[in-house]
């Protein structure tokens, strides 16, 4: 049964505190794109670009990435059980920009290393950092996070659920 450890104001108050950190990193907002990872990352990648909005005063465009294609646990497609992959395509040029790289939850870092993956079959970003929501460890990749909302400490048998207003109609970060 899964419990919230964390309520959706706490959620809010972390990707605001991200994005001090970014601007503050970057000195501005100059040269940035969000990319986020399909599903939450994206609407956690669009927050991050509104909250951007609200204190700088410039749109930092958005993207969103579906690295289905590029995990290395899919070993034979199968139609059945495979959802349909459509060619990705950004929409942003990211060549020679600071792409900030978002998902809602680092665990092994094999995410992350599909979406380096797929970033780098669609430009040449000039650098590339990564934002999540929550770092919970259990890493088996050399993949660290340059903003992190939330350090969890889990177990591995444990699974941390994002939970976001657009997709899933209420807000909030749970462990079951």
């Amino acid at each position: 049964m899964a419990h919230e450890i964390v309520d959706g104001s706490s959620m809010q108050r972390a990707l605001t505190r991200i994005t001090y950190e970014i601007i503050e990193q970057n000195k501005g907002v100059a040269n940035l794109v969000f990319v986020g990872i399909k599903t939450r990352g994206v609407y956690l990648a669009k927050r991050l670009a509104k909250r951007m909005k609200q204190l700088e005063g410039v749109d930092v465009p958005v993207a969103s990435l579906d690295i289905t294609l590029y995990r290395d646990d899919r070993h034979v497609p199968d139609p059945q059980r495979d959802p349909e992959v459509k060619t990705t395509d950004l929409g942003v040029d990211i060549s020679d920009k600071h792409v900030i790289l978002v998902d809602d939850v680092l665990f092994t870092g094999r995410t992350v290393r599909a979406a380096l993956d797929a970033l780098m079959d669609l430009g040449r970003p000039k650098r590339i950092s990564l934002a999540v929501l929550v770092d919970r460890g259990h890493r088996e990749l050399p993949i660290r996070p340059d903003f992190v909302g939330k350090n969890i400490p889990t177990s591995t048998n444990e699974t941390v659920h994002v939970a976001v207003e657009e997709y899933d109609g209420h807000e909030g970060i749970s462990i079951d």
